[in-house]
C-alpha cells in the first residue's frame, strides 16, 4: 500500500457540540419579582404616609401634653417648656425644637393670670404590670410636694390598673406628697415609694391600690426617678421661673 502524497491532506473529524437545551424560568421567578415590586410600592406608600402625618401626630402629641400639664397645675395659664442640664442650670426650649441634649430633664413652667409662677410640671415613666406607665406630674415649690398627677400613656389592664385614674383614695396621696430635698440639695430626703394599701406612715409614701400594686409602684417610681434628676437642679434655679417673660 502506498504512502498518501505530501499533496493529499489528512481530514481529521471535529466533534461538534450539541447546542444546549435552554432551562425553562422556574414557576417562582414572575411571583418573586411581583411580591418584591409590590413590596417597593408598599414601602414607598408607608413612607409617604409617615411623612405625611408626621406633623400631625407630633402636634396632637404636645396637645395631649400641655393639656396634661394643665390637668395637674389648674391655677396655670401659661406654660413654657425648659430643661435642666446634668450640670446645673436650666434653659428655656425655644419653639418647634424637639432634641434634649444629652442627661438633661425635660419640665413645663407653669404662670397663673398675674404672671406668677404656678407650679412645675415634669414627665416621667416605669415599668407596670403590661408595660411603661407614663405620667406628668405637678410640683409645687412652696411646700415642696407633687400637687397632682395625669396620665400620659398606659396599657395596664382595665378595671385593675387603670384605677390609678378613678380611685379618690388613691389620687389623695397627690393632694401633698412630700418631695422635699436634702438640706444639701443633692438628692430626695425621702424616696418616694408606693406601700402596700393601709400601710402608709410617711408623706412620702405612695398609699397603693389594693389589687393594682404593680401600677401603683410604677407611678410611685415615676416620680422618684424624675423628681431626684430634676429637683436637685431645678430648686437652686427658681428665681429664673419667677415670671414667664
Amino acid at each position: 500500500m502506498s504512502e498518501p502524497s505530501s499533496t493529499e491532506k489528512k481530514v481529521i473529524p471535529i466533534a461538534v457540540a450539541a447546542p444546549e437545551a435552554a432551562v425553562p424560568e422556574s414557576p417562582a421567578g414572575p411571583m418573586i419579582r411581583t411580591l418584591g415590586l409590590v413590596s417597593a410600592i408598599c414601602g414607598l406608600i408607608i413612607v409617604g404616609a409617615y411623612q405625611g402625618t408626621y406633623d400631625a401626630v407630633a402636634a396632637n402629641k404636645r396637645i395631649a401634653t400641655e393639656r396634661a400639664v394643665f390637668k395637674v397645675l389648674p391655677k396655670a395659664k401659661s406654660i413654657g417648656e425648659f430643661v435642666a442640664a446634668p450640670g446645673g442650670g436650666i434653659a428655656r426650649v425655644g419653639a418647634g425644637e424637639t432634641a434634649i441634649p444629652p442627661g438633661a430633664v425635660k419640665f413645663f413652667a407653669a404662670w397663673d393670670e398675674a404672671g406668677k409662677l404656678a407650679g412645675i410640671a415634669a414627665e416621667g415613666g416605669a415599668k407596670g404590670y403590661a408595660d411603661t406607665v407614663r405620667i406628668m406630674f405637678g410640683y409645687q415649690p412652696d411646700c415642696q410636694c407633687v400637687v397632682g398627677i395625669g396620665v400620659v400613656s398606659m396599657r395596664e389592664t382595665p378595671g385593675i390598673g387603670d384605677k390609678i385614674l378613678t380611685d379618690k383614695e388613691f389620687l389623695a396621696n397627690f393632694n401633698a406628697l412630700d418631695a422635699k430635698l436634702k438640706e444639701d440639695l443633692s438628692a430626695l430626703a425621702n424616696e418616694v415609694k408606693a406601700v402596700k394599701h393601709g400601710t402608709k406612715s410617711g408623706a412620702w409614701q405612695v398609699d397603693a391600690i389594693a389589687g393594682a400594686t404593680i401600677t401603683s409602684r410604677a407611678v410611685g417610681k415615676a416620680i422618684n426617678d424624675t423628681a431626684q434628676a430634676l429637683l436637685p437642679r431645678l430648686v437652686p434655679n427658681l428665681d429664673k421661673l419667677g415670671s414667664k417673660s
